[in-house]
């Protein structure tokens, strides 16, 4: 406890949600990778309860280390990311691990760790859209000095997690889309920008009917917009919201009682993209709710560390993972009861993950960080010092 009294900074609020979310995370994992231990694991139920809590821990490791390093250095790593990204990505799409017509994840050699670059590249751009925002607010006015610089790299990248990934690629183009009106980008040079998504969107549309192999998930994106829009009209539509619909529904107050779920033998993933129905079906509306309020905690805390911030790049880079977080986390709530179509978005920290998990351990480390400095900065200041406000 000593060790953890010294060692542990920044807001401790965020830092009990993440312990809180991990426990939980562990539980309900052990209880729905039970059906995928009896196929690929031979009974061991165990083998995956290990892995997860040893991933959890080494995230837990992870974010230690990122909150101790000074929020400044990330603008200089987010340089250097964005352009790592871009490779990474295009090598994905060409030589990535294909699953269900989608090429996500990458090989590492020597130590065959699988990750997913989409994640990389997140944390990568959200970074920098901050560091070009806070190094640009006198040239927002004009769109060639400032707009476009920052906008470019969001489309690129977008761009190249789209073909294996819409939902990532739509979470991710949202959190930059309203980081940048955060960031005061003028309201004419966004609605420019989301005229054009609705040109590019319907571009993409043109080209999937024309030639369906260059975006071969087509086809899977309609049938889960027309899943959802008809779940409600036509029995048996869109089969894995309407199981994650009986588990919600069958739970109770206090649901099931733990490892008690019937619906983790029939979801797909009941591990990762439906893990909230299985947390409800197993502890009730009461966790259900919980999980809510410990997410939106988590935006409130965040939104208290931006507005605290020392300087413009650290609240930016705080609100912009703060907002990325949990608007990934709505939507994958939302997809369990049937308020969006299925997308396939892990619950941060909830999901069973690799390095998913690690990298939104970063990407709450680094929220830390900027925490951390802001305490560390009130406390050095002198009695009666006016503190000069950090806007978002």
């Amino acid at each position: 406890m000593h060790f953890l009294r010294f060692n542990i900074k920044g807001d401790k609020v965020i830092w009990a949600v993440v312990i809180l979310l991990s426990l939980i995370s562990t539980l309900v994992v052990y209880s729905a990778t039970g059906s995928l231990a009896y196929k690929y694991q031979s009974g061991n139920t165990e083998y995956y309860l290990l892995k997860h809590v040893t991933t959890l821990v080494f995230g837990l490791v992870l974010m230690m280390v990122t909150h101790n390093i000074p929020h400044k250095y990330f603008s200089r790593f987010s340089q250097l990311a964005v352009i790592a990204a871009v490779p990474l990505l295009i090598y994905t799409l060409a030589k990535g691990t294909n699953l269900n017509e989608a090429s996500r994840w990458i090989q590492l050699p020597v130590i065959n760790l699988t990750f997913q670059t989409s994640d990389f590249a997140k944390l990568a751009l959200i970074a920098f859209t901050a560091r070009q925002l806070s190094k640009k607010q006198d040239d927002l006015k004009d769109i060639m000095k400032g707009f476009l610089p920052i906008v470019a790299p969001v489309v690129v990248i977008c761009v190249l997690i789209l073909p294996a990934n819409f939902s990532t690629c739509a979470v991710l183009f949202t959190s930059c889309f309203v980081l940048m009106f955060a960031g005061r980008i003028y309201i004419k040079h966004l609605l420019l920008l989301v005229a054009a998504g609705i040109v590019g969107i319907l571009m993409i549309v043109l080209i999937a009917k024309v030639a369906p192999g260059v975006f071969p998930r087509f086809g899977t994106w309609i049938k889960r917009i027309e899943n959802f829009s008809k779940a409600e009209k036509e029995e048996n539509a869109g089969s894995q919201v309407d199981k994650a619909k009986i588990a919600i529904s069958t739970a109770g107050f206090l649901g099931k009682g733990p490892g008690k779920s019937t619906q983790r033998n029939f979801l797909p993933h009941p591990y990762s993209d439906f893990i909230y129905a299985i947390i409800v079906e197993e502890y009730g509306f009461a966790m259900g709710f919980a999980i809510v309020m410990l997410y939106s905690i988590l935006l409130f805390r965040g939104l208290r560390i931006a507005n605290q911030a020392s300087s413009t790049f650290g609240s930016l880079l705080a609100f912009g993972l703060t907002f990325g977080l949990v608007l990934q986390a709505s939507i994958n709530m939302a997809v369990a009861v049937n308020l969006f179509p299925v997308t396939g978005q892990p619950l941060p920290l909830l999901s069973m993950g690799g390095t998913s998990i690690w990298f939104t351990s970063v990407s709450i480390g680094i929220i830390l960080s900027v925490s951390r400095e802001a305490e560390e900065a009130t406390e050095e200041k002198p009695s009666g010092f006016a503190e000069e406000p950090s806007y978002a």
